[in-house]
């Protein structure tokens, strides 16, 4: 009913009071800050982002941007280990952090009035962050154990590990967030406390507040906590190894007895969404929405579900907010007694006739429309909406960017569609993997209700 509303509340013009006014500040030392009004709770979503993730990593050391994530709940001259935690709970709060490829975030959801409260905290492990040898060694073993649990024990988290692992040969996309397990073995303290050093500063970093306040009170609370936060002298700009021209269609096969279901992942490399050019990025993630966003409606869907039946699922997949390229992924998971190289060539099939058909006019209308509902319905969400400014500014983009993108989108033609298409799907550009148990594998075993998506982020 409430999508039904929120779709009847655009048809007639009308946009919902959701959360409202957005605005930016910076402080002398390089902070700069967002603050986004939602006056409709007393609450408040506080987040700090650090512009760098483990794409930034030195190559030997993957896994260091994850493990600092952990160490930083660990304590500082004047907070006791956990101690931010315990606080933020006892206050009727939450707060976790993450990290991702292109950055590492820390948050805190709490009553609007407890807000100088966890800035202060916060601001405190900015600068101060005390690890001592016996909690580096304890993280270690800890961070080990999340891939242990999350990856080498669940078999399409391997897959997708050596899927992108094939996509991008020389780009640090290729590499998982969380680390390759030899190298994580050999982190140390050092290692944290040099990566804490270089980045964790005010002037890579964004903090962003939104909820129940006001701009001019969060600024000067800001500059009360972190405008006193020395700055990194000589922060290095962002230089990544680059991926080379791809020449040859790869196709990689993996194999594992817990899985229970084959499934295919088709990857290509795609262009990212660049601040102040998001055109070419918008018709790809249309056109995500066009090929798999519904099984019951879209191409891959009625193609090879309900067409030819040799698919119970499929679906594509886009996300351009990415400092360098990325990827545009399909799964599909065949029918029974379907093997994956008839699915992967019943897809083809679908691909082509899809390039030779081109778009139907009433699909496009439908899916630009539930693009835009999916828009304002996501400003119904404070957090959220934190997050999307948040990972948009720790990645290089500006808050016109963030604003202008709805924009872009309802802009997005039929034809800009299609030329991103008969741009995207080269063979020399792509990654096929095969998901599959072994022919003679006994006991039991696990599989998703659908092909993951390769999105990666690991959370605290």
């Amino acid at each position: 009913m409430r999508a039904f509303l929120l779709a009847l509340l655009m048809l007639v013009g009308l946009t919902p009071a959701f959360a409202g006014n957005v605005s930016t500040f910076e402080l002398a030392n390089g902070l700069k800050g967002v603050v986004i009004e939602d006056h409709r709770a007393p609450v408040v979503v506080h987040m700090v982002w650090y512009k760098v993730g483990s794409a930034d990593e030195k190559r030997g050391k993957s896994g260091i941007a994850h493990y600092l994530e952990h160490l930083m709940f660990k304590g500082t001259k004047t907070m006791a280990p956990g101690e931010l935690s315990k606080v933020v709970a006892a206050n009727g709060g939450s707060d976790n952090a993450f990290t991702s490829y292109d950055y590492t975030a820390y948050f805190q959801r709490i009553a609007a009035d407890r807000l100088p409260l966890v800035m202060k905290m916060e601001a405190d492990r900015m600068r101060n962050l005390q690890i001592s040898p016996d909690d580096a060694k304890t993280e270690l073993q800890v961070i080990l154990e999340e891939r242990a649990q999350r990856t080498d024990s669940n078999p399409s988290s391997l897959f997708t590990e050596q899927e992108r692992a094939a996509q991008f040969l020389n780009s640090p996309y290729g590499t998982p967030v969380i680390g390759w397990r030899k190298e994580m073995e050999g982190l140390t303290r050092q290692d944290a406390l040099d990566w804490y050093h270089e980045y964790y500063a005010p002037n890579n970093a964004v903090l962003v507040v939104a909820g129940d306040v006001k701009p001019e009170e969060v600024k000067a609370l800001a500059e009360k906590y972190y405008g006193v936060l020395k700055p990194t002298e000589g922060l290095a700009p962002r230089m990544r190894p680059q991926e080379p021209p791809q020449r040859a269609a790869r196709h990689i096969t993996f194999k594992d007895d817990r899985i229970a279901q084959p499934y295919l992942v088709r990857s290509y490399l795609a262009p990212e969404r660049n601040p102040g050019d998001q055109k070419r990025a918008a018709a790809l993630t249309v056109l995500a929405e066009i090929l798999g966003g519904n099984q019951a409606t879209s191409v891959l869907g009625r193609k090879l579900i309900y067409g030819n039946g040799t698919a119970i699922y499929a679906s594509s997949y886009y996300d351009g907010m990415s400092i360098d390229p990325t990827t545009f992924n399909i799964s599909v998971m065949p029918a029974k007694d379907v093997g994956l190289p008839e699915a992967e060539k019943a897809l083809d099939a679908a691909i082509q006739q899809f390039l030779k058909d081109g778009i139907d006019p009433e699909q496009f209308a439908r899916i630009k429309t539930q693009v835009k509902a999916a828009e304002v319905y996501s400003r119904d969400n404070t957090q959220g909406l934190a997050r999307r400014y948040g990972e948009a500014l720790a990645s290089g983009f500006s808050v016109k960017d963030v604003e202008s993108w709805p924009d872009v989108l309802m802009s997005v033609s039929e034809e800009d569609v299609m030329s991103a298409a008969r741009d995207l799907f080269k063979p020399e550009d792509s990654v096929t993997g095969y998901a599959e148990r072994t022919a003679d594998a006994v006991g039991p075993v696990t599989a998703p209700a659908a092909p993951p998506s390769t999105a990666q982020e690991v959370t605290q």
